[in-house]
């Protein structure tokens, strides 16, 4: 595909400084951008390659602007425009709907005529598949499952038995919606597993990385809002709520229970404990436990920064006294007080 960078600009409301007239092809980096591609500015940290850059175009603020001479669409927001382009000039493939011969579909199904299952899915009984769904080799979808209208599942993936899968939703190769939650009541020394009764419900529009996990509920459902984004190898237990457009980056696990708020970004390798409640609004920075509710908007951190190995040994060292640091220091002010009285 390719447009002209006047078109880009008025489909995206940026604003054209430069040759209009010139063909942008595709969405490059600074320093591999040739000159029919637009690249764009994360941040100053990438001024070095603007005298260098051989793209026909960028993407900038208009704080970016003042660096760079050349063609450029003017924006708030360059990410989300470049974004924008991107996903424009690099549209996903069309579906040829069909079924594949290798695929295995209990005739209770219903699936609609612009759906494509593909080699090796099996599809169970009372499943419902709604238009233009893409149903990747070796997918599996389970008794009673309902996805929704323009969502793929890519490869391998697994929706368990009674689980819902809302439009627009892309599930990545190894997702799997609806497994058992970890639950278990103790015997004297052995555990008893406890029914998982509810289901996972996903939303519209929501991503789900690869070999990221979402644990049907105990009882209610586990709910994934309309929006969320889910990064790969991300763990969510049974009965989790997320809200409306909540992010979440790799390795995190959430345990069971907990309630996530809406417009969240949780950063990686987070751990959430279970039975909490996290506000609206929230950005918990990568590496955090979040053992407590968070009842305020804001950024969170409970995790150290890297440092020097000697240096983290003396104040892991200090660390293990600093109770004992802390009533010394406590009892040396009273001290100091009493002298000044």
């Amino acid at each position: 595909m390719a447009v002209t960078l006047a078109e880009l600009a008025h489909r995206f409301q940026a604003r054209l400084r430069g040759d209009g007239t010139i063909t942008i092809r595709n969405v490059a980096t600074l320093d591999a951008a040739g000159p029919q591609d637009i690249a764009y500015v994360l941040s100053p940290a990438y001024y070095k390659y603007l005298s260098v850059t051989r793209a026909g175009a960028l993407v900038l603020s208009e704080n970016d602007a003042e660096h760079y001479p050349g063609n450029a669409l003017i924006t708030a927001n360059p990410q989300l425009c470049f974004a924008r382009i991107a996903a424009l000039l690099n549209p996903p493939d069309a579906i040829a709907p069909g079924r594949h011969p290798s695929a295995t579909i209990d005739a209770s199904a219903r699936i609609a005529a612009s759906a494509w299952i593909g080699p090796q899915a099996v599809i169970e009984a009372g499943v419902s598949i709604e238009n233009n769904v893409f149903v990747g080799p070796g997918c599996i979808v389970g008794r009673g499952a309902r996805i929704g209208a323009d969502t793929r599942l890519l490869a391998r993936v697994t929706v368990a038995y009674g689980c819902l899968i809302g439009r627009r939703c892309i599930l990545h190769p190894g997702a799997v919606i609806g497994s058992d939650g970890f639950g278990y009541a103790k015997d004297g020394e052995r555990w008893v597993k406890v029914p998982q009764l509810g289901r996972a419900v996903i939303g519209d529009d929501v991503e789900i990385g690869a070999n990221t996990t979402i644990d049907r509920g105990a009882l209610g459902d586990t709910v994934i809002a309309d929006g969320v984004k889910l990064d790969n190898l991300v763990q969510i237990a049974h009965n989790v709520q997320i809200g409306e457009h909540t992010a979440v980056a790799g390795c995190v696990g959430v345990a069971g229970s907990a309630v996530i708020g809406k417009r969240c970004a949780i950063g990686g390798q987070v751990g959430i404990a279970g039975h909490l409640q996290i506000a609206d609004d929230v950005q918990v920075l990568a590496t955090s436990l979040v053992s407590g509710s968070i009842t305020r908007p804001g950024v969170y951190s409970s995790s150290m920064s890297v440092e020097p190995v000697k240096q983290w040994r003396k104040n892991a060292a200090r660390f293990r006294h600093l109770d004992e640091m802390a009533k010394r220091l406590k009892a040396l002010e009273r001290k100091v007080q009493k002298l000044l009285t």
